[in-house]
């Protein structure tokens, strides 16, 4: 849950800077911020899905609100200073929540972690079967962390040759 936590921050804040990018300099971003904010939105349905499986405590709540905005400002400025170097890192960040899902497979699959049923609101956004469980879930989280991973990276080597925002 805290890796979710603030993996919606770097679609947002990168979304957020190269729309005002656009809006100041009148130019199209190729598709970029609508790809970026779509992954923030994703990964705030990975946070909302998470957090109606753990069911968090209020200072677990709190906990996150710290968090992010802790990693909301450092991201923001980061981005700043090198969209290059933020994206890869977003890039890297995703490929341990890729790693980090498949080991909580591993532990539903060897019974340490209970497979229960999959959450209304995991159902409806990744319209899955009624009858879906938590292993479900994290396949497919883990399927959308590949494709942010893949959109990452790919973005640190086409950013490289765009000014900053």
């Amino acid at each position: 849950m805290m890796l979710e936590t603030v993996a919606a921050v770097p679609g947002m804040v990168g979304g957020m800077l190269l729309h005002c990018k656009s809006l100041r300099r009148f130019e199209h971003s190729g598709g970029w911020i609508k790809t970026l904010l779509e992954e923030a939105e994703n990964e705030r349905m990975h946070l909302m899905t998470f957090m109606e499986v753990a069911k968090p405590k209020w200072y677990e709540r709190a906990l996150v609100f710290t968090v992010q905005g802790i990693f909301l400002n450092a991201y923001f400025l980061g981005y700043l200073l090198s969209p290059k170097f933020a994206h890869r890192m977003v890039g890297y960040l995703e490929e341990e929540a890729i790693h980090s899902y498949t080991e909580f497979l591993k532990e539903l699959d060897k019974g340490n972690i209970d497979n229960v049923p999959a959450p209304a609101i995991a159902i409806d956004y990744w319209q899955l079967p009624p009858d879906s469980t938590l292993r479900d879930v994290v396949m497919v989280v883990r399927a959308d962390e590949a494709h942010h991973r893949d959109v990452n990276h790919f973005a640190s080597v086409i950013r490289s040759t765009y000014p900053k925002p």
